[in-house]
């Protein structure tokens, strides 16, 4: 299995380092950190479906979808994993997205510590540098005081609409750690979101806002 999982690694890395800076391999690197953090903590979890699901979450994500890549099923072939854990890496990915608040169910612990893992790489000192990269990656404002918050969306509506960097902080990144799932990636949330909040604050205080 871990031959399997370095050729997964292999495949994907070239794919991730074709997108911009906010989810680039690093960020898979992060998250993968983020994930053995808390396994360390769910001895009930399947290490081989989280490190997969990690390494493969963001493959098909919309932003960055292409008919040139493989899908996830594709490459989970390609190495020759089975059918069984095939299903479950895929039931996990698809839980991961936030899709403006309309994620679906969790389904296994699995699926709990990849979602937790990527969103604590949302927030904190690396998720403001993310978030100001895929803004500024997609020509977006640094922050508009007359943009008004959305709240209750459906995905097409979060999708659709290309807010200001800061904008995104109150319709996304502060709600994550109360969405968190596992115990540790709700510990792990606690002092990211309080950095998010103080630099919020001194960002206020700098425009005049």
């Amino acid at each position: 299995m871990i031959e399997m999982i370095e050729k997964c690694k292999q495949i994907v890395v070239e794919i991730y380092n074709k997108f911009d800076a906010s989810h680039d391999f690093a960020h898979i690197e992060r998250v993968m950190n983020n994930a053995e953090k808390i396994l360390d903590k769910e001895p009930s979890a399947s290490e081989e479906v989280v490190r997969f699901a990690v390494l493969l979450h963001d493959i098909e994500d919309a932003k960055y979808k292409s008919d040139d890549n493989p899908s996830v099923l594709e490459i989970l072939q390609a190495i020759g994993v089975n059918d069984e854990l095939s299903e479950k890496v895929l039931a996990c990915i698809e839980s991961v997205s936030f899709s403006g608040g309309n994620a679906l169910d969790i389904k296994s612990i699995d699926g709990a510590i990849v979602r937790d893992a990527d969103r604590l790489d949302a927030i904190g000192a690396v998720g403001i540098a993310r978030t100001f990269a895929f803004g500024g990656a997609r020509g977006r404002k640094l922050y508009d005081t007359d943009e008004m918050v959305r709240n209750n969306m459906s995905e097409i509506e979060y999708r659709s609409k290309e807010t200001a960097s800061v904008t995104h902080f109150y319709e996304k990144l502060l709600l994550l750690k109360d969405l968190m799932v596992t115990e540790e990636g709700k510990r792990l949330a606690e002092q990211r979101h309080d950095y998010m909040e103080g630099f919020l604050k001194q960002l206020d205080r700098e425009i005049g806002s």
